[in-house]
C-alpha cells in the first residue's frame, strides 16, 4: 500500500483521525481526552531493512508492495533516520564494484540512533571466508573516513560475522537528562526514537507523585526502568530475552543508576513467583527477597499478544497500572480484566508510525474508590 505524500497538512488530517479512532475505542472505559504525542513528518525512523537486487553491474536497494508483492526501486527512503538516507547511497557504491562484498548480497539492515552511530547488516546467500572479512574491514575503514559513525556485521545460514561490536549506544533526552541505551542488532528497540523520547516523558510524569518501589514487567532492555527510577525507591524489572536483559544491565551500569534490578523472568513465571506456586532459583541467585518490596505501582510493556489472564489478575493487585500497548486491540482486551478493579485516570496515543494504520497508546489505571 503506497504511503500518504509526507505533507504536514496530511500528517494533521491523519493523527487527528487517529485520535477520534482511539478515543471512540476506549470510550466504553471512559477514558479521558487522549494525549496525543506527534511524530516528526519524516526522517522518523530509525531502523530499515531492503533488499538487495543486482541488474548486470547495477545494484540497488529494492522493497516490496505488501499487497501486489510488486518490486520497485528505493534510492531514498524518506521514512528512515536522515543518517540512514545519507548511508544508503554511499553503502550501495562502494558495493558495486567489489565482487566479494556484492556476490550473494540479498538485503541490508540499517539500525541507527539519534546519537549519530549506525549499525548495518550485510546478509547472504553464502558462507563467509576470510576475503569477505578483509574487504568489509576495508568497506568500513573507508565509510569512516567519509564520517560516518558505523559498525558492520555479515549474516549468513548460521554465521554472524561481527568486525567490532553488534549494537549501537543511543541517547535520549527525557526532560533535559540524557539517557544512554545499548540497542543490539536484531533486538527490540523503539522504532521512532523522537516518539520513544515523548513516551518516557509521558511515564515519568504519570508516575512522579509515587511512593514504595516499581514492580515492571517485558522491561526489554530496560528503556523505561531507567528513566522511571528517580521515581521510586526501587525498581524490580523483568524480561525473558537474554539479549535484553544483557543490554538492560549494560545500560544500568552507564547510567551509573543503583535502585533498578533486572530478573530474567518472563510474566508468567513472575506471576507464578509472587503467587507462591514455585520458587525461582534464579531469584534467590539474584539475592531478590519479593516480600522487601513495596511496590504499589506496576508498568506493564507486553508484546502485541498483551498479557495472559493470570497475568492480568495479579496486576489487578497493584494500586496503580501504567500499561504501553503497541497493540490497542489487545490492550482493550486486557481491560476487561482490568477495568474491573481500575478506571483510566491518563491516556496517550504515541505516534510511532506516522502515515499507517497502527496505534501505540498508553493507559495510566488508578484502584477504583
Amino acid at each position: 500500500m503506497a504511503t500518504p505524500e509526507m505533507t504536514p497538512e496530511n500528517y494533521v488530517i491523519q493523527l487527528e483521525e487517529k485520535k477520534q479512532r482511539m478515543q471512540a475505542m476506549f470510550a466504553p472505559f471512559s477514558a479521558p481526552e487522549v494525549e496525543a504525542f506527534e511524530s516528526p513528518i519524516q526522517h522518523y525512523r530509525m531502523r530499515a531493512e531492503f533488499r538487495v537486487w543486482h541488474e548486470g553491474e547495477d545494484l540497488y536497494y529494492v522493497m516490496f508492495n505488501q499487497e501486489t508483492r510488486e518490486k520497485y526501486r528505493v534510492d531514498q527512503f524518506p521514512t528512515a533516520s536522515l543518517l540512514i538516507n545519507q548511508l544508503m547511497p554511499v553503502l550501495i557504491e562502494e558495493l558495486k564494484p567489489n565482487k566479494s562484498l556484492r556476490h550473494k548480497l540479498f538485503q541490508v539492515d540499517f539500525l541507527s540512533t539519534l546519537s549519530g552511530e549506525i549499525l548495518v547488516s550485510l546478509l547472504y546467500h553464502k558462507q563467509l571466508d576470510e576475503e569477505w572479512n578483509e574487504q568489509a574491514k576495508q568497506l568500513k575503514s573507508k565509510l569512516v573516513e567519509k564520517g560516518f559513525n558505523l559498525n558492520l556485521i555479515g549474516r549468513a545460514r548460521k554465521m554472524k560475522v561481527v568486525l567490532d561490536k553488534d549494537y549501537v549506544v543511543e541517547s535520549l533526552n527525557v526532560f533535559g537528562k540524557e539517557y544512554i541505551y545499548q540497542q543490539v542488532e536484531n533486538s527490540f528497540t523503539q522504532p521512532n526514537g523522537k516518539v520513544a523520547e515523548k513516551m518516557l516523558e509521558w511515564a515519568v510524569d504519570c508516575t512522579k507523585d509515587s511512593q514504595g518501589d516499581l514492580l515492571e514487567l517485558y522491561c526489554g532492555n530496560g528503556n523505561f526502568s531507567l528513566a522511571l527510577a528517580q521515581n521510586f525507591d526501587r525498581v524490580l524489572a523483568t524480561e525473558l530475552a537474554k539479549p535484553s536483559v544483557n543490554s538492560a544491565q549494560y545500560n544500568i551500569a552507564a547510567n551509573k543508576i543503583d535502585n533498578v534490578q533486572i530478573i530474567r523472568m518472563s510474566a508468567e513465571e513472575f506471576t507464578e513467583a509472587m503467587e507462591g506456586k514455585r520458587e525461582f532459583r534464579r531469584l534467590k541467585q539474584a539475592g531478590v527477597d519479593l516480600k522487601s518490596y513495596n511496590c504499589q505501582t506496576i508498568f506493564v510493556d507486553p508484546p502485541r499478544a498483551g498479557m495472559d489472564i493470570d497475568t492480568c489478575k495479579m496486576v489487578q493487585g497493584y494500586s496503580r497500572i501504567l500499561y504501553i500497548s503497541c497493540n490497542p486491540d489487545t490492550l482493550l482486551e486486557n481491560l476487561k480484566v482490568l477495568g474491573e478493579t481500575h478506571a483510566i485516570t491518563r491516556f496517550a496515543l504515541f505516534d510511532q508510525f506516522p502515515y499507517t494504520h497502527h496505534i501505540e497508546a498508553g493507559v495510566l489505571l488508578e484502584r477504583k474508590a
